[in-house]
């Protein structure tokens, strides 16, 4: 006869094929956000001064260091499991799909206005704002709330570079201020989401 605790029942087969699609999409959200963190982070690198300057050459190496640690918390094996399961809407992949499409193509238009405008430095700002409001439709439709905060954090961002634009601050550094900013708080989202859930 054998003890409960050895006997423990076996989630059905729904429920074990949510908790994988709530671990897949989890070390999926950790890995964008962390190499998109990355992307940002040496973006703002290139501001600081040119590619050989011990702090470019700094802020990158600082900027992998803490890729590698978000992605080594996303992906390890012993990650203890969500505290809950996710609860996607109907055609949520579809939603995503729109959601992406519509954000590249605002980037895309942000970028050529921004030059068309002779306002490059509004660039990552516009970039920024763009990237964060396209959290708020990602938070409902990957069932993440913390992509909301994610989302406000990144749009407060971009205000604040625009306020830095139109100070009159130089291009480099908005771009310094905004992409290591947009960084941080993608670092954090992608570790909080690889920590908690």
């Amino acid at each position: 006869m054998t003890s409960p605790i050895e006997s423990a029942p076996t989630p059905p087969a729904s429920d074990a094929e949510c908790l994988a699609l709530t671990r897949q999409l989890r070390r999926r959200g950790t890995v964008v956000l962390s190499l998109f963190a990355l992307a940002w982070a040496l973006a703002g690198a290139s501001g600081t001064g040119s590619a050989t300057d011990a702090v470019p050459v700094a802020v990158e190496a600082a900027a992998l260091a803490i890729t590698a640690v978000a992605l080594r918390l996303g992906l390890r094996k012993d990650a203890r499991p969500s505290p809950r399961t996710v609860d996607l809407p109907e055609n949520w992949a579809r939603g995503v799909g729109v959601v992406n499409v519509l954000e590249l193509l605002a980037i895309v238009a942000v970028v050529a206005a921004a030059n068309a405008s002779g306002r490059p430095a509004f660039v990552p700002v516009g970039i920024a704002l763009v990237v964060g409001l396209h959290f708020f439709p990602l938070a409902r439709l990957y069932d993440q709330w913390q992509y909301r905060w994610t989302g406000a954090l990144m749009t407060a961002v971009a205000v604040a570079g625009a306020v830095l634009v139109l100070a009159g601050l130089s291009a480099e550094t908005v771009r310094v201020v905004v992409g290591l900013a947009c960084a941080a708080v993608l670092w954090a989202s992608a570790c909080h989401l690889a920590v908690r859930g």
